[in-house]
């Protein structure tokens, strides 16, 4: 029996259902695999009192420090996040909060391994909680935190450290890969080990029949992720402005959602654009299955998930040469890579309604990124790391 403490601060909670959903995705995969025994601790890092009782705080702090969730159960610590120090103490106050409860698990939960699904701070604590505990540590790298924390002053080195330090590395694509590498972290023994998407719950369903629910009439283009500047929200805008007759529709939330606002009423695009907030996942399959095709102008990625929900559900997708996307976007089937230009965005969306694409070839394109097979490889990583741990301490 494998026995798997998984170390996230990207999973989902009552206040953010969809905050780190691949995680919790993954979990669930790898948790039914036979041989297999997880437990999930979810750190939640807060200032110190009294900020702590701030209302952006609120929800977090809130939250039980133990619950099941989906099945799979996930304790909840709290850690020092101090403002102002651009993160060069989390990792440490992660560790050094997270260790009395890993003695207690241990107790009835003797892990075999440790997995970080994000290298700051998690990956970077793993390590120094790996060495206190004499198992073996994995880090994964999925986007931000080595496009963000990589490259920040004071977290670079750590998470250079720990990469070193780490048994074994995993990345979400390639392309997160060969970054890991420039950035000075051993690329060549990190193993690409793609996300997956729900084939039953992103299906292939009737196009028309799903507008006329929604209440749509003519094309309609869907974008999810965050409002954040990076996702490029503001771009898609743009290009739709030049596509008369086209709805965009834009399922999230976040502090750029203000000036995305002030955006669409500049360009009198108000009966047109919508931003729909934060859907719940399960809520996402009618969206894209009304949609002629999703667009994504990021100016990163790792591997995004949006981009292989929508294709399982037999829409194309439009998206910048970012990341993992051509791992995703191998031919014209499954839609376009463009530049990260509203002109290029216009012209290929353009394309796609006037030409569409066949839906079961489009979800065709993504058949091998199942969570089976992710589970299935993640299972056998970690089970390698644990034998060769074993091995060097006989």
């Amino acid at each position: 029996m494998l026995r798997v403490l998984i170390l996230s601060t990207l999973f989902p909670d009552a206040t953010r259902p969809n905050f780190g959903i691949f995680v919790e995705r993954q979990s669930l995969a790898l948790a039914e695999r036979s041989g297999v025994e997880l437990r999930i601790v979810a750190p939640r890092g807060l200032p110190p009192a009294p900020l702590d009782r701030l209302s952006r705080y609120r929800g977090l702090a809130g939250l039980p420090e133990q619950e099941d969730w989906k099945g799979l159960q996930v304790r909840r610590p709290r850690f020092p996040n101090y403002p102002g120090t651009g993160g060069r103490f989390h990792a440490r106050a992660l560790a050094d909060a997270v260790t009395p409860l890993l003695r207690e698990i241990r107790r009835d939960f003797a892990f075999d391994v440790i997995n970080a699904e994000f290298f700051f701070p998690d990956g970077v604590a793993a390590v120094e909680l790996g060495r206190r505990f004499g198992v073996p540590v994995s880090i994964k790298a999925r986007g931000s935190d080595i496009h963000d924390w990589g490259r920040k002053p004071v977290t670079a080195e750590q998470i250079r450290t720990a990469a070193h330090a780490a048994d074994g590395l995993l990345a979400v694509s390639e392309a997160m890969r060969d970054d890991m590498t420039a950035l000075g972290l051993p690329g060549a023994r990190t193993e690409c080990i793609v996300t997956g998407v729900d084939f039953a719950r992103f299906a292939l369903g009737d196009r028309a029949g799903a507008k006329a629910a929604l209440g749509v009439s003519g094309p309609l283009v869907l974008s999810v992720g965050a409002l954040i500047p990076l996702k490029g929200h503001q771009i898609v805008i743009d290009a739709v402005a030049a596509m008369p007759g086209v709805q965009l529709w834009i399922a999230g939330e976040g502090p750029y959602r203000s000036q995305l606002a002030e955006q669409i009423a500049r360009l009198g695009l108000g009966d047109r654009v919508r931003l729909l907030g934060s859907v719940p996942h399960a809520e996402l399959p009618r969206l894209l299955a009304a949609a002629d095709a999703m667009a994504l102008a990021s100016e990163r990625e790792g591997l995004a998930n949006a981009w292989l929900e929508a294709l399982a559900s037999g829409t194309p997708v439009v998206i910048p040469d970012v990341g993992g996307a051509r791992q995703v976007v191998r031919s014209d089937t499954g839609g376009h890579i463009v530049a990260r230009t509203p002109a290029a965005f216009a012209n290929a969306l353009n394309g796609l309604i006037a030409a569409p694409r066949d839906p079961a070839a489009v979800r065709a394109t993504v058949e091998p990124f199942t969570w089976a097979a992710n589970s299935e490889r993640l299972h056998a990583f970690l089970q390698r790391l644990v034998d060769e741990h074993r091995r060097m301490a006989a």
